[in-house]
């Protein structure tokens, strides 16, 4: 007879961690090394599509975690299970690694046996009541010592996978790493997803906060939080390598030289909601309209453009001039 225990609870609260960064290859990998690269279990393919972008992505691996939740209001709550991580790799360029779990509202109040833990893959029960709004803000403040720490694990991961062979460790630019934190409340379902706050800090920080009804699978909404992290990233990268270059300041060939690398590596990626379940793709248009994520890409490529078309005048006429 299985008891009521024996269930799967039904979880409450997903969390989750995305590290976004430029794969260190000069060159972009194609499919095949992308699907070698991210060839992280001998019994699970690495997903590979080639429309609309060439996209990989690496099976699941999980890590068990026996320590408290982060929380808001200081509670010490312990809690036992596993957290799933992943990889991406977008047009063999741009590398991201996910750590997320899904928590029900309430666990058994003594630990069980591991066997108990690993058939729920990416649940993380807490002992007794889980305080679900202290541990969202707790996630998105970020672990203290002793707390599971989501960023951790998707960076260990990352890392593990930078120093593979295949990369010969060459970027062709310099870019920031940047790390969106996010948490997604369980609604009825049938009800219409919301991405309620959207947030820029510090040092590369990004939060997100979701509400996505109980039937939306868990690897959906990471989709949607990789996609909203490489598009920041995109963002990030490129107005950093516009305000650093002083164009005003430079000559002709110094500002061609400066913008090559976003011609040549990054206006190319601007895809939104490209691999975003269909469920969720309207949660872009809330980015669209505030802050306004397309709307300040196009300024960019526009400015970029602009640019590269002033300065190729004169070293056209210089051209002209010496043959």
């Amino acid at each position: 007879m299985t008891t009521a225990l024996a269930q799967p609870a039904r979880p409450v609260l997903v969390c989750g961690e995305v590290r976004t960064c430029l794969l260190p290859s000069f060159q972009a990998l194609d499919g095949r090394a992308a699907a070698q690269l991210l060839r992280l279990r001998a019994d699970e393919h690495v997903r590979v599509s080639e429309r609309p972008n060439l996209y990989a992505l690496s099976p699941e691996v999980l890590t068990g975690v026996d320590c408290r939740l982060p929380t808001s209001n200081g509670a010490k709550v312990r809690a036992v299970g596993t957290v799933a991580t992943r990889v991406a790799l977008t047009e063999g360029r741009l590398l991201q690694s996910t750590a997320y779990f899904s928590a029900p509202a309430a666990g058994p109040d003594t630990r069980r046996p591991w066997g108990h833990y690993l058939v729920r893959p990416g649940v993380v029960e807490p002992f007794g009541k889980l305080p679900e709004q202290a541990t969202a803000q707790g996630v998105l403040r970020g672990a203290g010592r002793g707390e599971l720490d989501l960023g951790m694990i998707a960076e260990s991961l990352l890392t593990r996978l930078l120093r593979h062979p295949l990369l010969d460790r060459k970027v062709p630019f310099k870019s920031r790493r940047t790390h969106l934190r996010w948490t997604a409340h369980r609604i009825p379902a049938g009800e219409r997803a919301e991405l309620t706050r959207f947030t820029l800090a510090e040092n590369g920080l990004r939060t997100v906060e979701l509400r996505l009804p109980e039937d939306t699978p868990v690897s959906a909404a990471a989709g949607l939080c990789e996609d909203l992290a490489l598009h920041d990233w995109l963002l990030t990268t490129v107005v950093h390598m516009l305000d650093s270059s002083r164009l005003a300041a430079a000559d002709g060939r110094a500002a061609v030289q400066a913008l090559r690398p976003a011609v040549d590596h990054l206006l190319h990626l601007w895809m939104p909601h490209a691999q975003v379940d269909r469920s969720l793709v309207h949660l872009w248009e809330v980015l669209e309209r505030e802050p306004g994520f397309t709307r300040q890409w196009q300024n960019l490529v526009q400015r970029i453009r602009d640019q590269l078309a002033v300065q190729a005048i004169p070293l056209l006429h210089q051209a002209l001039s010496t043959s």
